[in-house]
């Protein structure tokens, strides 16, 4: 199993480590101050650009996974973002429930303490590589990098990746998937969507969950689709209840064309440049 641990007061996270490991040999930053830029006594432009110059360095990562997991050994890779309780787990549950019987199913779970969601999957006799994350709110490259050492990738053909729970810390770091998929629930009220543009801009389609219960909690669906389409205009928003198996039809399908189009993207780059990996892409 793969989890962090860290002392809650004295030991660095991730984030920090790379600050440090990017920015202490200049001398402008020590090991500490540089977690939140642009707030300390430094110059603000200079905190600007560094901080830009770190979410580089998480993409670049996150390109490196790409390559390796999705086009070295061809799996399908999707992530589940949103906040705790939006429903991400039973969503993913009720997708590996009606996967093929010879479809060999991943799961990378991110939580910042525990192993509740990863037990339900392992229930359901999935691979799962569980993260905790401990002071860290979101996923990053680095944290999947290391849960994959806990998966047999050349006997993968999906690999779902559960995000931490959260609204907002998410968003600027991408970790290598097709699809980034965002999950709101009714029960979250029917603001949700407008107080996080940030979020739904970064990912690719949005799942309004437990549509089931939204009179009972005098939730707009309509309004929370409408706020979708007019902060990320060209993302795909599905209704579902996971609870109920509702809308599964239609998400699952999405998923599909996502791995369908990026393997044709792929096949396009190849035929275009020559250049070639270890393992023909196969998505699901």
């Amino acid at each position: 199993m793969y989890h962090t641990s860290r002392h809650p007061l004295t030991d660095a996270t991730p984030i920090d480590r790379l600050l440090d490991r990017l920015l202490s040999d200049s001398g402008v930053l020590g090991p500490l101050q540089a977690h939140r830029m642009g707030h300390g006594d430094d110059d603000h432009e200079h905190g600007d650009d560094a901080e830009a110059d770190i979410l580089a360095q998480f993409a670049e990562q996150a390109d490196e996974l790409h390559e390796r997991v999705v086009h070295d050994h061809g799996i399908f890779v999707a992530e589940f973002l949103g906040a705790t309780g939006s429903g991400k787990t039973r969503l993913i549950e009720r997708l590996i429930e009606r996967a093929p019987d010879d479809e060999e199913i991943g799961i990378i779970v991110g939580d910042v303490a525990g192993e509740d969601d990863a037990t339900r999957f392992r229930e359901l006799g999935v691979s799962v590589a569980n993260v905790n994350t401990g002071k860290e709110c979101h996923l990053d490259p680095s944290l999947v990098e290391g849960a994959l050492e806990d998966l047999d990738l050349d006997a993968l053909d999906t690999l779902y990746i559960e995000n931490v729970g959260n609204m907002v810390c998410p968003a600027d770091f991408p970790l290598g998937a097709q699809a980034r998929v965002l999950v709101v629930s009714a029960t979250e009220g029917d603001d949700v969507v407008r107080k996080h543009p940030l979020l739904f801009q970064a990912c690719d389609g949005a799942v309004i969950n437990k549509v089931d219960i939204a009179e009972a909690v005098n939730a707009d669906l309509d309004l929370m689709e409408s706020d979708v389409s007019e902060i990320a205009p060209e993302m795909p928003t599905f209704r579902t209840s996971a609870e109920h198996g509702d809308g599964l039809d239609e998400l699952a399908a999405f998923l599909d064309e996502r791995g369908h189009v990026h393997a044709s993207d792929h096949e396009a780059y190849v035929a275009g440049t020559g250049h070639t990996h270890a393992h023909e892409h196969n998505p699901r």
